[in-house]
């Protein structure tokens, strides 16, 4: 145990390895995600400001099934990496930034998170392009695919192989369901008094199987319903919280923008706003990890650029509106503050409107953390499909041993599960950047060309 503990430990240390900067520290695998953010939005000519009415409007005209290719439609993609993307980092990750940083984190996750858009258009359009249909006509996709087919056309197809299948082993660690599991019976304990963590288990469990036995289609019905459900519980609970404190918004929006080029010295002023904001930005909206890939190349378009621009919306409404939101309701409430720590500090803000609002958060939590199971249940199903196979001994094998790990998550002692989890997650960035970055100049063309024959 002692050799596994060592190694688990070094394996957190080297994937979160710390730079020294402006006289903080961050993370090396947070700014290799920031700096493709920068990059592309430049490359591809800002679309994070130009093509989010086209976005709209590709959605309000999505083809329908017998138009295009896909096993759902371009809505139900989105809801599907939305029930992925937006999850208990959410909640609790913004109460993370205010603490880490102070409430100028806020504006800084808002400004990060308008340039994962472009990263995440990135991505998608070259998980559209390279995805690949099976005999019985399934879609299968994502960064894996990618590396694989870009290798092959570059000469290196030994390398892309390698590549493909580093990103598919560290994707199976990554979905590990362990710690969503775990944080929502956590907050349902606490409002519920529920100490039976194995009953919990076998519950969501259950609830889980329901949509993952049912294969892709299921997901795609499921998740467009679930992540507006979701999404509207959860700001329905906000708007509560602003509305309660609305005399005090005005101050709290000024405190949030003084913070961010100002801070002061418990939070590392305005450098630790803008690295707490950074990092949460980052983790929240999930641009570069290409998790959200495999969502994505389900859909049903005639052409990758539109579903790439059906992505961009993802850290719109994930990051920059339900980050955003969330973190000035806990402002205007002052409970970030107070000593409090993580989703407590929002079930302090939730309770200031009425006793019985926790509950609606343990609500949310559930919701938010179930969608995060259902979805990335389908995520390590495309992984372990890449590795062993899509034949349906194949898949079954996966969705089996997926539903089995669930129940004793909610009854154990995480420890150092976590860190592999966490680990085996950003080291899928490492060959998805590295993919973008080798398609950049193709990705250019191909967005140009797009928009010229849309507009024609």
């Amino acid at each position: 145990m002692e050799d596994f503990n060592a190694f688990v430990d070094g394996l957190s240390g080297a994937v979160f390895f710390k730079l020294p900067l402006l006289g903080t520290q961050i993370e090396l695998i947070v700014l290799y995600l920031a700096l493709p953010m920068l990059f592309f939005t430049l490359w591809l000519g800002f679309p994070n400001v130009t093509q989010v009415g086209r976005a709209i409007h590709i959605l309000r005209t999505q083809p329908h099934e017998d138009e295009a290719k896909g096993d759902v439609s371009q809505w139900g993609a989105l809801s599907t990496a939305l029930s992925g993307t937006i999850g208990l980092g959410n909640i609790a990750g913004v109460a993370v930034a205010l603490t880490m940083g102070g409430p100028g984190a806020i504006l800084w996750m808002f400004i990060i998170g308008w340039f994962a858009m472009t990263v995440k258009m990135a991505e998608v359009t070259l998980g559209l392009k390279y995805r690949v249909f099976d005999d019985r006509g399934h879609v299968h996709g994502g960064p894996m695919y990618v590396l694989k087919a870009v290798g092959a056309a570059r000469g290196w197809p030994r390398l892309g192989l390698a590549l493909g299948g580093a990103y598919a082993f560290f994707a199976l660690f990554g979905a590990i369901p362990m710690v969503q599991v775990n944080q929502s019976f956590a907050q349902v304990q606490v409002v519920t008094g529920m100490t039976n963590g194995w009953a919990y288990g076998v519950f969501i469990a259950g609830a889980v199987a329901l949509v993952t036995l049912g294969g892709a289609a299921w997901l795609g019905e499921v998740s467009k319903r679930l992540t507006p459900l979701k999404v509207a519980v959860y700001l329905g609970g906000v708007f509560a919280i602003l509305i309660l404190h609305v005399a005090d918004i005005p101050a709290a929006l000024a405190l949030i923008w003084n913070g961010a080029w100002s801070g002061d010295a418990a939070t590392g002023g305005a450098v630790g706003a803008f690295v707490a904001g950074m990092r949460r930005a980052v983790f929240a909206s999930e641009a570069g990890v290409g998790s959200a890939v495999m969502a994505h190349s389900l859909a049903r378009t005639q052409h990758p650029v539109s579903e790439g621009l059906v992505a961009l919306l993802e850290p719109l409404l994930g990051t920059m509106i339900v980050c955003a939101l969330g973190g000035l309701a806990l402002v205007v409430a002052g409970t970030w503050n107070g000593g409090l720590e993580g989703i407590a500090i929002t079930s302090a803000a939730f309770a200031q409107v009425s006793p019985w609002f926790p509950w609606l958060l343990a609500v949310v939590v559930f919701l938010f953390a179930y969608s995060t199971l259902v979805a990335w249940g389908f995520y390590g199903l495309q992984a372990w499909g890449y590795l062993f196979g899509n034949g349906p001994k194949a898949q079954w094998t996966y969705k089996i041993l997926y539903i089995v790990a669930l129940p004793p998550a909610a009854a154990i002692d995480l420890g150092r599960v976590v860190g592999i989890v966490d680990s085996s997650f950003f080291l899928m960035a490492i060959p998805n950047v590295i993919a973008l970055y080798l398609c950049a100049g193709e990705l250019r063309r191909d967005v140009k060309d797009y928009l010229v024959k849309s507009k024609s």
